[in-house]
């Protein structure tokens, strides 16, 4: 089975950050690498500091644009790279309230918030 989930990211104060209601996360800042990696992941679309979709799954979906693949545990989180950018970024522990455990692989897209 395929689970495909969507957060909406947004710069606040510089920083890459995304509200989730649902599993309790406000302003939950990407750090560690993972803020540049969505710099270059977003870099064609619009707008994107003031929100854009992440729809990411553990499995491919149609349309997924970016790979992260996990390279090693730290500080409760895991650092992935990410195929084509050639940049690795750390995924904080707040992954665990959207995966039971790492996934090898996150496949990911990102659009323009309609």
């Amino acid at each position: 089975m395929n689970t495909i989930m969507v957060i909406h990211p947004y710069k606040h104060e510089g920083m890459w950050v995304f509200d989730d209601d649902r599993v309790g996360l406000e302003r939950e800042p990407f750090v560690a690498g993972a803020d540049t990696i969505i710099d270059q992941m977003v870099a064609d679309i619009p707008n994107a500091t003031f929100g854009f979709s992440f729809v990411s799954a553990a499995q491919p979906f149609p349309g997924y644009q970016f790979k992260f693949d996990r390279q090693r545990e730290e500080y409760g989180g895991h650092w992935s790279r990410i195929a084509g950018l050639s940049m690795e970024g750390w995924l904080c522990p707040a992954l665990f309230k959207y995966f039971e455990d790492t996934p090898d692989e996150i496949y990911a897209q990102c659009k323009h918030r309609s």
